[in-house]
């Protein structure tokens, strides 16, 4: 049976062989190509190589550069298929055209919020430990996300996050520092909303663990839940009203957009 990985690094050679060919066909070096789409040439070298997953804005820009014609572009989906693992890769095709999305996390701040430095922190903590190199593409992939919060048309996002969560210093005070300011940010977008659940709420809907809900463009709503072994999507449309209703409540039992605000600038005062 071929591993995902096996497939992935096959995947990422033939994209870095296609990019080679047509960066050639331009008669553009890599330092050149490098500064027309904003990335090194050494960043450049390492695709070309199959050492490192392009981010979709690389893949975007080098496809109008090199007048690929759109077959650059075509490639991404299956990078997106393969920088993920396995269990994940369904979720995050549905999450870049999501038309809404909320989240509710219990142990770390949410992938599409987190800074490069958390990130890194929250991946390096895996057990069994990574490969840095593993880290670092899925810290790439990980920031790759996050294009949501500008995609046009701009999705409805929603965010419930535990208390503790802005009070456990993943990485060290500096970097807890960093990623407050950025939810901060981030809450202060008119398409976003942050709630936080506070500590003292002697119960809520959220106990049996972290949840997505996600709407489709075609106005389908899907679920997503993640556990020790790995995560799967929820597609019934009984068991997706359940989590619904749940995460609604949720909604009602946390502090409001404003109060949420107010707690994660006094946390982020107290590092």
């Amino acid at each position: 049976m071929v591993q995902n990985s096996d497939l992935g690094s096959a995947t990422l050679k033939y994209f870095g062989s296609q990019l080679k060919l047509f960066r050639q066909r331009a008669g553009l070096t890599r330092e050149q190509l490098g500064a027309q789409v904003g990335y090194s040439e050494a960043m450049v070298a390492a695709i070309e190589q199959g050492r490192r997953f392009p981010q979709q804005e690389l893949i975007d820009r080098a496809d109008e550069a090199l007048d690929a014609g759109g077959v650059l572009k075509a490639g991404g989906p299956y990078l997106v298929r393969c920088r993920y693992p396995t269990w994940f890769h369904e979720f995050a095709l549905l999450e870049a055209d999501a038309v809404s999305l909320c989240s509710y996390e219990a142990h770390v701040m949410p992938g599409l919020l987190q800074t490069e430095e958390y990130a890194r922190a929250v991946i390096s903590a895996a057990c069994p430990p990574l490969e840095e190199e593993e880290i670092e593409q899925q810290v790439s992939a990980r920031l790759d996300r996050q294009r949501l919060l500008e995609r046009r048309p701009l999705p409805v996002l929603g965010f419930v996050i535990e208390e503790v969560v802005l009070r456990r210093p993943l990485g060290g005070r500096a970097v807890l520092r960093e990623q407050l300011r950025r939810l901060h940010e981030c809450a202060n977008m008119r398409h976003v909303s942050v709630q936080i659940m506070p500590t003292m709420q002697e119960v809520h809907t959220g106990l049996d663990g972290p949840m997505v809900l996600l709407e489709t463009p075609e106005r389908r709503t899907l679920a997503y839940v993640e556990g020790q072994n790995g995560s799967f999507l929820v597609s019934d449309p009984n068991n997706v009203g359940a989590l619904a209703l749940r995460y609604g409540t949720l909604r009602a039992q946390a502090l409001s957009p404003g109060e949420s605000a107010n707690l994660i600038e006094q946390v982020a005062g107290e590092l």
